[in-house]
């Protein structure tokens, strides 16, 4: 276990965040979700299977710190929580909550939840920062289905500070409000919505990547032309395929596929040119190329 020597906690004498948070997995969302919890005084253990990825999340962290707070979307002053990185599940035991940001691969965010229920103690928040698949499913692998939500953050959460936070059937009342606090803590609005295949957010949105991915397939217009149409027409910040290349695209394949899977409904099946894409590593910003150029890699 190792910590980072560049966030020891507060920088000006202020107490930290009474919370501690656990991340498992250090990609793109978990060193986001990071990055959110520290800029609000909240400590974090990051736990990932690699320490060269922890290595990589740790510069990433503070790299976006130093962003986030820049754009003002960080507290400039104040606490910053302390980062530990660790490769040992374990080492979770003593968190207040637990964030689940793995691949979103059904199997895997089971297994991963499965252990983490093992190790903490009874009445800890358990939370997965799941895109798609639905909470109840992921219930049937925990100790304790009433302690588990979603938390559906948005990509980067320390820039955006609205996520779903998914009540489950089976997610107790205490989970719900303990995940409310800590979403309040952290500077987010979190819309409460019910449990389904991709939720609100994605059941929406993905079709919608996969529809304009088609159009450009088939020719009908090019990837700027679709983007301009829905920013200058519908009054859209970033059109569907720049925010595919936010997402990741391999991260939007994995998502079509669970909502597929669990719906039936042929048009989310990824599409033919999503598929290409991935298959050839461009999957966007953080290679540097999707359906956009990005200038190299930012992963």
């Amino acid at each position: 276990m190792s910590e980072n020597p560049t966030d020891t906690g507060s920088r000006d004498g202020a107490p930290r965040s009474g919370h501690r948070l656990a991340v498992i997995g250090a990609g793109v969302m978990g060193t986001g979700i990071t990055t959110l919890a520290l800029g609000r005084g909240v400590d974090v253990v990051l736990v990932d299977v690699s320490e060269a990825v922890l290595d990589k999340a740790r510069t990433a962290v503070a790299g976006q710190l130093r962003f986030a707070r820049m754009m003002g979307k960080l507290p400039r002053e104040g606490a910053t929580g302390e980062l530990v990185t660790t490769t040992r599940l374990a080492d979770v035991a003593g968190a207040t909550a637990v964030v689940e940001a793995v691949t979103e691969l059904a199997p895997l965010k089971a297994k991963v939840l499965a252990e983490v229920s093992a190790v903490v103690a009874p009445g800890t928040l358990l939370i997965s920062n799941t895109s798609a698949v639905p909470i109840d499913e992921q219930a049937d692998a925990v100790a304790r289905p009433e302690d588990l939500v979603g938390i559906h953050f948005m990509n980067p959460p320390y820039l955006i500070h609205t996520a779903e936070l998914i009540r489950g059937p089976r997610s107790g009342e205490a989970a719900v409000e303990a995940a409310r606090a800590l979403l309040e803590v952290l500077g987010q609005r979190g819309v409460v919505v019910g449990d389904g295949p991709g939720f609100v957010i994605n059941r929406i949105l993905q079709r919608m990547i996969n529809e304009a991915a088609r159009i450009v397939a088939e020719g009908v217009a090019d990837p700027a032309s679709v983007d301009a149409a829905f920013e200058g027409c519908l009054g859209h910040t970033t059109g569907p395929l720049a925010t595919a290349d936010l997402i990741g695209l391999d991260n939007v394949v994995d998502s079509l596929r669970v909502l597929h899977e669990r719906t039936g409904d042929a048009g989310y099946e990824p599409c033919a040119l999503l598929l290409e894409k991935v298959a050839a590593g461009d999957f966007g910003r953080k290679t540097g190329r999707g359906f956009f150029a990005y200038g190299g890699s930012t992963s």
